[in-house]
């Protein structure tokens, strides 16, 4: 039952801190109708987070990011990667390979130009996975349309899995592109793309849970979550017959510590088989790391 402490932990989403905050979420404005979400807050969910790391002016930001992956035993995590977009990221996974792999967080929007786009990551970045925020394009696009496909056929051709936000987004947007049943007709129709969601699903956990059971194809992430509020359906689900299919991810510096993850963790009531296989082993078998 304890968490291990000697499991060199692959950590999912993570992100290199930066001394400009200022348009990190430019994307999601368009989208954002009250006065609240535009004016006052630091990122756009910040109402579901009670303290938004502050990692103070660093003379060296990626050094201090390689630190506190140090601290907590953290021996790899995936970051964001693009072409005009998140220079530290790219540095990071560039000279630093072996604590840093990247992803790409891709627009459907953008048609075959996109398609494109993701097999120029994958060429110079050698990028892991896709990622996809459905509910924060704009506009829009559900998992359920048809834009998606182009993006599903690149990654079962790189052999890379698609990473989507599923449940109820925590920006002040609408949550109909993040429906987790919208996950079974995409797993059905491409079995060889392998699906892991972001964002914990909720309120559908029960149907996250049911899907992964049906679908070998489809897997979970718990970023955005402290431990402590890890779905208890989840956590049972991988005790028992998911114990291959949940995955690690915290959420530094977006909205959580690593401190305030690796206090609660200790408590998250995994059997003893399971622990390894949600640090580290599910991560290094579905994304090839």
């Amino acid at each position: 039952m304890p968490m291990p402490s000697d499991i060199g932990i692959i950590d999912l989403m993570m992100a290199v801190p930066n001394s400009d905050k200022s348009n990190f979420y430019d994307f999601i404005k368009p989208l954002l109708m009250d006065e609240e979400s535009r004016q006052m807050m630091q990122m756009p969910a910040q109402y579901m987070f009670n303290d938004i790391p502050d990692t103070g002016v660093q003379d060296d930001y990626l050094a201090y990011t390689i630190g506190k992956m140090d601290q907590f035993g953290i021996e790899r995590a995936m970051v964001g990667v693009d072409e005009d977009q998140y220079p530290s990221q790219n540095e990071a996974v560039l000279k630093h390979p072996e604590r840093f792999f990247g992803s790409y967080e891709c627009n459907p929007n953008g048609g075959m130009d996109e398609v494109r786009k993701i097999r120029r990551m994958q060429e110079k970045y050698d990028i892991k996975a896709v990622t996809a925020f459905p509910c924060g394009l704009c506009p829009q696009v559900s998992l359920n349309d048809k834009r998606w496909y182009p993006i599903f056929v690149a990654c079962v051709d790189l052999d890379i899995p698609f990473c989507p936000c599923v449940g109820v987004p925590g920006p002040r947007v609408p949550m109909e592109p993040q429906k987790v049943e919208y996950l079974d007709e995409i797993c059905w129709f491409f079995p060889e793309l392998k699906v892991v969601m972001r964002h914990g699903a909720e309120p559908w956990t029960e149907l996250a849970w049911k899907l992964m059971l049906k679908y070998p194809n489809l897997y979970y992430m718990t970023s955005a979550f402290a431990p402590k509020y890890y779905p208890e359906n989840i956590i049972k689900f991988a005790n028992t017959r998911g114990a291959e299919k949940i995955m690690y991810a915290g959420y530094f510096p977006m909205g959580l510590s690593l401190e305030r993850i690796f206090k609660d963790m200790p408590n998250v009531p995994f059997n003893d088989d399971v622990w390894p296989k949600f640090l580290r082993e599910n991560a290094q078998r579905v994304f090839k790391v």
